[in-house]
């Protein structure tokens, strides 16, 4: 029963750093793209990059502790799920928008939720945070 508790409050916890990174990502495309008029698809991928930083060291320190292990490898981890998430998010508001007409705002926001549970917290859960060898943690 420990590990269905630690891993839902794991969950719940990354949901939570999910939803801040995504208000600074949100944020910054709106910003960029409503007010400085920059095409909604170079803003939507200069959020994502913005939300990444943000969720990549709320991640490391809150969700997932992952002190021990050695920053290089977290870091070169992250850039490769985050490189794909920031592709499903740009290229899927692009596609949505364009095909349905709708608001880029709401677009940014149905592929925003499908990729952070279908991909960012599978993917960083599995394979940036806690599929790591032992031999990747620093030496104490």
């Amino acid at each position: 029963m420990g590990n269905i508790s630690r891993a839902i409050k794991t969950f719940v916890k990354a949901q939570c750093s999910a939803t801040i990174a995504t208000g600074a990502d949100f944020a910054t495309t709106i910003v960029l793209a409503k007010f400085l008029h920059l095409w909604y698809a170079d803003a939507t991928f200069i959020g994502a990059v913005t939300g990444g930083i943000v969720n990549c060291c709320i991640n490391y320190r809150w969700v997932f502790c992952s002190f021990g292990l050695k920053k290089k490898y977290i870091a070169l981890r992250y850039f490769i799920v985050w490189a794909g998430s920031i592709a499903l998010n740009t290229y899927g508001t692009y596609k949505l928008t364009e095909s349905t007409g709708i608001d880029f705002v709401i677009s940014k926001a149905i592929i925003a939720i499908a990729v952070a549970v279908l991909w960012n917290y599978q993917m960083q859960s599995w394979f940036v945070f806690h599929h790591v060898k032992d031999t990747d943690h620093d030496e104490a």
